[in-house]
């Protein structure tokens, strides 16, 4: 397994300064920043597709090629992600039906496109979180519609822990539990940050720094992974850092220069960082 981290100016000081060690850099798809990331190391992306909304054409099919093919990107992603507000009268804890029928449909038709396009081994689908601002429905949350999607369309799995901790919460579900029953068989990326409660918005909220609980849940999931009993995924990527808005104030070096090296020994024990 690789590791990776959100590009940010404070990872790139710390990686020059010898303090971190790093296989990639996680980059959304912004021409301007993969090229600088990738004067340092190795750059994968992060498309922004989102299974549902139907926003292919507007990420940008040809885009996605280009940075693929510029990159190495071994996946294309996309989240699972239709919004209750693009469907009249749905409430996001819906739990009718034919709400998850209509739900499940639109998530298909966008993923069957990109299987289309890239073949279903090379598409990966990423569980979702809780959060009203996104406006997603309780079914797209239910693992039982996550392992569906996986399975029906024949593609892989990226397993987002931060996003499954907030998603059983909101679920009254053990984290634990919760990730055991997603289909860890067809892993293929994992991505880790930390979770907080935050007060402004009054629920849990990540992409902070890793508290115990993250830890707790992180160590575990590796442990899964080592054990063979989850497939085994291309890369871990720490979600922390970044530039612009929501991120740039979230990329502490301090931070950075102790995660990073505790997720390296969980994912590469046998190596030293």
């Amino acid at each position: 397994m690789h590791i990776a981290l959100n590009y940010s100016p404070q990872a790139a000081a710390l990686l020059n300064q010898g303090t971190i060690k790093l296989d990639y850099y996680k980059v959304p798809d912004w021409p301007d920043m993969v090229e600088t990331a990738s004067t340092q190391l190795p750059v994968y992306v992060h498309w922004p597709l989102m299974a549902g909304r139907h926003n292919g054409k507007q990420v940008g099919w040809e885009r996605i090629t280009t940075l693929r093919d510029q990159t190495a990107t071994p996946y294309v992603n996309t989240h699972l992600a239709p919004r209750a507000s693009d469907f009249a009268e749905m409430p996001l804890d819906t739990t009718h039906p034919e709400h998850t029928r209509i739900l499940t449909e639109a998530m298909y038709d966008d993923i069957c496109q990109m299987v289309d396009r890239y073949g279903a081994g090379q598409v990966i689908l990423e569980n979702a979180t809780w959060d009203p601002t996104y406006d997603i429905p309780r079914p797209v949350l239910e693992a039982e519609h996550i392992c569906q999607m996986v399975y029906d369309t024949g593609t892989g799995f990226l397993l987002d822990i931060a996003h499954a901790r907030i998603a059983a919460s909101y679920l009254g579900i053990d984290p634990q539990t919760y990730i055991a029953s997603l289909p860890v068989d067809r892993l293929r990326e994992l991505h880790v940050t930390g979770v907080i409660y935050d007060t402004k918005q009054n629920r849990l909220n990540d992409h902070f720094p890793m508290t115990a609980a993250d830890w707790s849940l992180t160590e575990w999931a590796l442990g899964q992974i080592h054990s063979g009993a989850w497939a085994t995924p291309w890369i871990v990527a720490l979600e922390y850092g970044g530039v612009g808005a929501g991120f740039s104030e979230r990329s502490d070096t301090g931070v950075i220069a102790i995660d990073i090296p505790r997720l390296y020994q969980l994912v590469k024990p046998t190596s030293v960082n």
